[in-house]
Parts: structure tokens; sequence; C-alpha cells
């Protein structure tokens, strides 16, 4: 029971990431948002009930996906965090409830349409426009200032008012659909490529090269959140905070309301889910926000998504269509896909052709025959699945599905290990679309980041013979001459991605041993490893049992990282890039704390103060020795209390008897014994 609840962990954490990168990438919807949050609700379940197998690297654990290698990367300076899901009144219940029991009955909220578009986060610096990135992997994302100045809801230069003289404001880019129709047709008529909804065109218009080519694409933006130092100071609350923004210049959805308990919120829910087929615009649901600061900062953050707010989800469409035949896709790891491919049918407003159906076991429930009617269902703009089959509508006579035995791509037997529904491809020297699939996982943004270097530019170099393995990409130099025989490969672009290969061997050990794309090997887990062994040498002579008593390594990811480390193809692998120059140790780096007053204690804030903000303080914290815990217990040493602090926290303090104390004592306690 316990590997087939680790499997299956194992399993959810590989789709969920994978749809993410799809979905916020590649601008690509493979799953719809319902079927997406039953599986994340799954995993969460899971992992709360066998944390054991929790892997660090787990959707829950993050937002979104990578990032894309078109433009400057940019770090958030406050994380774009992701919302929780529900599609039914009762768990908006229950969120009202977790409100009120930290928060007391004292709360009103913000209810606002959640747009189907583009998250985009635009800095103004005395009034004027500085910069605007997307969402990113929520900690870092594009720069698309210009593209997003060619957007005219967003205003390049506000007139005097009282704004800050540096803030943030987020909001959401969307293309309006009746602009979408007339571009598609165009595109259609032009014998281009056409967009499948509105949300893709936005997301693909964004990401242009050249703003002017953007600027021919009629974008819009609703802004709907502020950040700045010392927010609070300024505002009470959210609502507030919108109102000022309006005042400023900036464009809000009118349709924005402030509801006073829960039977206001499923009203304003419920009216929209009809109401919505009016705009001129998608939305896929309402995002409902606590609206009070303080309440907000009371309530807190999970390690993805802020506890005072929650997004309400409109259920998808459902239509019939033709199951045409189904195709098998081979992913770097060897995971065969199956894909069905669909006659095009018209669903939420879209044209849908394709559907995945994710591996032998579903086709198998599904009872999948050749040239089935099936029923196909999607949320919004994602993309579908097949949650059934008509069989009143199924010819006499025709077969089941046969999952095939052998790979698609180079005709190896395909293989399935106990507990895993996929099957794969062992050949993972001989078969192109792992070798290719590796060669690109290795110089992504978040593995080895090689500038100059992209996706396409790997494929041309493995048809062209170049690249076979991970460490040819550093013999590249010496085909020089070779490169700059080929087409769109002048020698300044050569030079670039010859610069940005050297550039690579600076990147630490725990990136180089997350971009060697180990089973089961994320970046947190990559970092752990690295960490403990320090080099790759003494990590390939520890056993299975030493690899999985590394803290948050279990049996699952111990075997594959031992198994890797002594196959005699990746071995020779390994010893060309350490001859080549890669780091495949850690170099260790002391760290100078500003004092050591409030070593071994540990410390929890909950509340407003007045000169600082929490995080501030829990920096100061930390710099002198004092160690941050999210939750109340017997042994926590200090509770530091502000304003508005949340009465359960009080009570259960006040229970264990935890002393409370203010910034003030923080402060003392620090200055007593420097």
């Amino acid at each position: 029971m316990s590997i087939d609840i680790q499997e299956r962990i194992s399993k959810l954490t590989q789709e969920l990431n994978e749809y993410n990168y799809q979905y916020y990438v590649l601008a690509n919807s493979v799953i719809s948002d319902y079927d997406f949050d039953q599986k994340l609700k799954e995993l969460e379940g899971l992992e709360a009930a066998y944390p054991q197998y929790m892997d660090p690297n787990s959707p829950t654990q993050k937002v979104g996906g990578d990032i894309t290698q078109k433009f400057s990367t940019v770090r958030h300076r406050w994380p774009m965090m992701s919302l929780g899901n529900t599609y039914n009144e009762q768990e908006l219940r229950e969120f009202d409830e977790r409100v009120r029991k930290v928060v007391g009955d004292q709360v009103q909220y913000v209810c606002e349409l959640k747009f189907d578009g583009l998250s985009i986060s635009i800095t103004y610096e005395n009034g004027r426009l500085l910069r605007a990135v997307t969402r990113g992997d929520g900690t870092q994302g594009d720069d698309v200032t210009n593209n997003v100045k060619t957007i005219r809801s967003v205003p390049h230069q506000l007139d005097k008012a009282d704004y800050p003289s540096l803030f943030e404001i987020r909001g959401e880019i969307f293309m309006h659909r009746a602009a979408f129709e007339r571009l598609n047709k165009q595109r259609e008529t032009n014998g281009e490529q056409t967009y499948a909804n509105p949300r893709n065109f936005a997301s693909g218009t964004i990401k242009l090269q050249d703003p002017k080519e953007v600027a021919k694409r009629p974008l819009d933006c609703f802004l709907y959140f502020l950040y700045a130092e010392n927010r609070n100071r300024l505002f009470d609350s959210h609502w507030d905070s919108i109102q000022a923004v309006k005042s400023w210049g900036f464009q809000i959805c009118e349709h924005t309301t402030l509801c006073h308990h829960i039977d206001e919120i499923l009203a304003f829910v419920n009216y929209w889910d009809e109401a919505r087929h009016q705009l001129s615009y998608d939305i896929d649901g309402i995002v409902i926000k606590v609206n009070d600061y303080a309440q907000q900062e009371e309530l807190g953050f999970t390690a993805k998504s802020p506890r005072w707010a929650i997004s309400y989800k409109y259920k998808a469409e459902r239509v019939e269509t033709a199951l045409k035949s189904i195709t098998y896709q081979v992913g770097r790891t060897g995971a065969v896909t199956p894909v069905a491919n669909l006659k095009p049918v018209l669903l939420a407003g879209t044209t849908v052709k394709r559907a995945s159906l994710h591996n032998a076991n579903e086709i198998a429930r599904l009872d999948l025959h050749e040239g089935d009617t099936v029923y196909v269902e999607k949320g919004g703009e994602i993309i579908p699945k097949i949650i059934g089959v008509n069989n009143a509508k199924r010819a006499v006579g025709t077969s089941p599905i046969v999952y095939p035995v052998v790979c698609p791509e180079c005709g190896a037997p395909l293989i399935r290990q106990e507990g895993e529904a996929v099957h794969y491809c062992p050949n993972e020297e001989g078969c192109k679309p792992q070798i290719v699939g590796k060669l690109q996982h290795f110089i992504g943004r978040k593995m080895m980041d090689i500038q100059g270097m992209g996706d396409e530019t790997i494929e041309t170099f493995y048809k062209l013979g170049l690249l076979r393995k991970i460490a040819d990409i550093y013999t590249l130099k010496d085909h020089r001459d070779r490169l700059k025989t080929l087409e769109r490969f002048g020698d300044k672009s050569i030079e670039n991605m010859l610069m940005g290969i050297e550039f690579s061997k600076n990147k630490p050990f725990e990136k180089v041993l997350f971009s060697l794309g180990i089973r089961h090997v994320g970046e947190t887990i990559a970092r752990k490893l690295a960490q403990h062994f320090k080099t790759i040498e003494r990590m390939a002579l520890a056993s299975v049992e030493e690899i999985a008593n590394v803290q948050d390594i279990g049996g699952r990811i111990a075997e594959s990282v031992h198994t890797y480390l002594h196959d005699e193809h990746h071995i020779l692998e390994i010893a060309k890039l350490q001859a080549a120059g890669l780091c495949f140790e850690v170099e260790e780096q002391e760290v100078v704390l500003a004092g050591h007053s409030l070593e071994g204690k540990t410390f929890l804030i909950s509340g407003v103060f007045t000169d600082f903000s929490r995080e501030e303080l829990a920096q100061l914290i930390e710099s002198h020795g004092g160690k941050m815990v999210s939750s109340i217990s017997a042994k926590l040493n200090y509770l530091v209390a502000g304003d508005k602090m949340g009465p359960s926290k009080l009570a259960k303090a006040e229970k264990l008897h935890v002393p409370i104390i203010s910034d003030k004592d923080i402060l003392n306690m620090i200055n007593q014994q420097n």
C-alpha cells in the first residue's frame, strides 16, 4: 500500500509540473482547470497524510512554471503567488470559517471577476511607468515593458496625485472577444497560424519581440492590486487602495464589489455565472479577498498562495465529437503519453482538435474503441479532456484501443514499472525525443541557463550530428567553421552562444546536478543532495540507504540517484563534464551575522507594527541569530505581537504560556548584548 501511495504522489507531481510548464511557459493548455485542481487537491491530501513521500519540488509548494528565454529576466520584489481554487459553495463557506477563526467575525471581502488573461506586474517611479514584468515562475519573470507600453489603458505617466514615489500594481492583460475573432480571421485569410482563444492570443502577443507588432493587436488591461513599501500606512484595506488607484488614472474593473458576509459573496458568484456571457471579455471565475490589510497579514501565506484569498472557478462546458486516432509522444524521461486526435468541434468559444489521455490506465478506464463518439470537457481556455464515451453511438464490431508495446520513435520495447501508470522507453541513449529533451532541459533557464541557445538550436545541432550527449555542448567551440556555414548563424550569434556556454561553467554544483535530468531530482532535491554530500564523488560512493537518509529524500529518489550515478554511460558523461570545467563540488561560503544576541531562540511575528514591516522585523531577528517559525507551539520562545493580532494566536500563546513581547523588546534584547 505504501509503495502505491508513494508512486501515486510521484505520478501526480510529475503530471502537474508538466501541466504548469505547458500552461505558463508555452501558453498551451493540456488539462481543464477543474481536472487540474482535482489532481492538485488529491496530491495535497496525500502529502498531508504521508509527508514522508512529498517531493519538495511538488507543485503544491511552488507557483506556475518556468520563464521563457526571449526577454531579460527580472526578479519580483513581491512574489506573484497563485490562489487556492474551489468549485463549490461548501468550500467557500469553509474558507470564510477559516478566516473568521483567525481574525474574528469583523471581516469584509472584496469580490473581483477572475479575468482569463496574462498576469502582469507594473512598476511606477515618481508617477512614470518604469517596468512591466510577466508572472514567469512567480519569483522572476520576463521584462516586457516596451510591449505593455503599447496598451492604451496602461498610463505611461500619472497626473500629480498622492501616490507613493515607488510602487507596483498588478493586473491582467487580455483581449476582447470581438478583437480576437477579427484578428484570428485575418490570420486565417493570410494563411497564418490561428490562436485557440483570446487568452492565448494575448499571451502570444505580449511575448512578441517587436513592440510595433504588439501595437497592431488591441490588448487591454485591468489593474487590481497595489504593492508599496509601508502600504499599510497609506491604506487600511484593499478596497481603499483600489479606489485610490482608480483616482490615479488606472483602469479597474467596474464590477468589483465589497461584500460583508458569505451570503453576499455567493450571490455575487451566482450572478456572474450567468452574466459573464454578456461581457466583452472572458472570465473563468471570481476572486474573493479579505479586505483589511492587517487581517491579511495575520492570515499570512502557505508556500504558494495567500490564506486571505481564494478563487471560485466556474465549471467546464461539454460537447460530443468523434475520436479520429491516437498518437503517442515520448518525453525527456522516456515517458510515453497518448494524445487523442479529435474531429474538430467548437467548445467554450474555441475549436478543439486534440486531448491528452495521460496513460494506458486512462484509455482502459474510458474503454476507448476506434472511432468512438466521446464527451469532451474544458473550462474557459483550457485544453480539453475526454471524460467519457457515448456507447449508444459506438459502431458494431469496432476494436478497443490497444496501447503500443514498442516505442513509437525508436521501436524499443516499452517497460512499465510496478506501481506506475506510465509506460517508458528504456532506450535513453538512442531515442531522439529523449536525447533532444535532455539537452533542452540542460540549457534551460533554471538549469544551466546557457544564453544564445534555445530549443530550436538544439534540434538543429542534433540533426547535424553536432550534439548527441550533454558533454558535446562543451565541444561546439571546436566546430566554429562548420557553425558559420549554417543558416541564421552569424559570427555574432555564434560568439554569443559560445560565450554563454563558457559562462555556464560558473554554475554551482546544485545547478549542474539538477541540469543532468536525473529522474525524480528537481531543483530542491538537487540542492539538498549537493549540500549534504558536497561532491559528486561522495554521492556516487553512498549507498541507497545513505542517500535516502538525507532530509526529504525518500527511497524512490535515492534509488534513482544511485542507479544514475552507477550507469557506465553517465559515469563517462560526468567525467567529460568535469574535464570541461563544470563544478561538481560545493564551494563553502562563510555566513557573517550582525550579532548573536538572539541565537538559539525561536520567534513568531503577528500583527502590524509602527516602525517595522513584518519582513524587516524578521530579517532583524535572523541577522542576530534568531530563528523564525510559522506556528505557535510549546517550544516557541517568543510571540512578537503588534496591533490587530488575531484572537486565535493570542489565545493559543496564552494557553501555552508563550512569552508575548513587542518589537521594542526585540530591540532591547539585541542592544543589551551589544
